[in-house]
């Protein structure tokens, strides 16, 4: 078996590569993590960051946040107060991203949920190799814990159901 065709995922030196295709593997991987890291520093700290990187064929890649025209003038006025324009621009721009980090959350959450939920419906199907009909008080404690989880999702489940018939009446009639 011959060698890789591609260079994946494997661990590319620091220092300058001679092999073009190597050289190319590695911009866009640094070029990545780089963009990552500046996410996270403008998540945590709420900065004001650019990067302008030149690929090896010397084609520019930029990332500004807020704007670019808000990076520029910091840099080149820090001392000076941005102009309304650019000011309204780069709130747009944050409030933007904040929503969108805000929705994220909200699905990740969901996400949780939903997962949690699938386990607990996992759960209750094998509960329900005993059958629903027998006698509760004839169920061991712990599946009287998995029927307690069944009932609670399905109460929840109805819930939400209910609470979407609602929003629905409430946009139709609005």
């Amino acid at each position: 078996m011959e060698g890789k065709k591609t260079v994946g995922h494997q661990t590319i030196s620091m220092g300058k590569n001679e092999n073009e295709v190597l050289q190319y593997a590695s911009f866009s991987k640094r070029r990545l993590s780089l963009y990552e890291l500046a996410g996270e520093l403008i998540q945590q700290h709420d900065v004001d960051i650019g990067i302008v990187l030149f690929s090896p064929t010397n084609k520019p890649h930029s990332f500004f946040h807020p704007t670019a025209e808000t990076v520029t003038q910091h840099l080149l006025n820090p001392n000076i107060e941005l102009s309304d324009t650019t000011q309204l621009a780069a709130t747009c721009v944050r409030n933007n991203v904040n929503e969108i980090e805000f929705k994220l959350a909200e699905f990740k959450i969901r996400e949780d949920v939903a997962s949690k939920q699938t386990i607990i419906l996992d759960q209750a199907i094998e509960m329900r190799e005993i059958g629903w009909w027998e006698e509760i008080e004839k169920l061991k404690s712990d599946e009287l814990t998995q029927f307690e989880a069944w009932l609670n999702v399905a109460d929840s489940n109805m819930k939400y159901r209910l609470e979407q018939l609602e929003n629905e009446v409430a946009s139709n009639v609005s």
